[in-house]
């Protein structure tokens, strides 16, 4: 069932046979921040880690019908909160983890990306977690700019080095 979550939008719990929608919109996250890599792995991560533990939500423009039925076809989502679960490393609590917060452009800039940050906080509060994190790239400006504005700060650094690297 949905319910209205920003002015225009309504929110809706996902479920758990919606990997190809999930991964077509994880593929859609990260060709906006690395285009013309291959992202074909995502279905796989996605299929490995969707469960009834890591929960989905997607945002959907408002229906201006009332009443629906199983028959009427669900609108197109614009938006989507992927949660799940990790270990503070740290302090060894377990917390929620943000594993995807997306909205496609056309659709940002409306309160969209802030309401599902404070829905992805206010699901980590019910279950009694003391945080919430997430991982972003250090490139996605918009993305830093809107964490930081919420309260989000960096606790570490995610290092990689190619162990193969391709000759250029």
């Amino acid at each position: 069932m949905a319910r209205q979550f920003v002015p225009g939008y309504q929110l809706r719990a996902g479920w758990g046979i919606e990997h190809a929608l999930l991964s077509k919109f994880m593929q859609e996250t990260y060709e906006e921040l690395f285009p013309g890599r291959n992202f074909s792995h995502v279905p796989k991560a996605v299929e490995q880690f969707l469960s009834s533990q890591t929960p989905l939500w997607w945002v959907e423009v408002e229906e201006q019908t009332s009443g629906s039925d199983y028959l009427t076809p669900l609108p197109p989502p614009v938006g989507c909160l992927w949660m799940g679960n990790a270990i503070d490393q740290i302090g060894g609590d377990r917390n929620s983890h943000i594993f995807l917060v997306y909205v496609k452009p056309e659709h940002r800039r409306k309160g969209i990306g802030s309401a599902l940050m404070r829905h992805a906080e206010n699901w980590a509060r019910q279950r009694g977690d003391r945080q919430i994190s997430l991982q972003v790239f250090h490139n996605n400006d918009i993305a830093l700019n809107l964490y930081q504005s919420l309260g989000y700060s960096s606790l570490s650094l995610w290092m990689v080095k190619p162990l193969n690297p391709k000759a250029e």
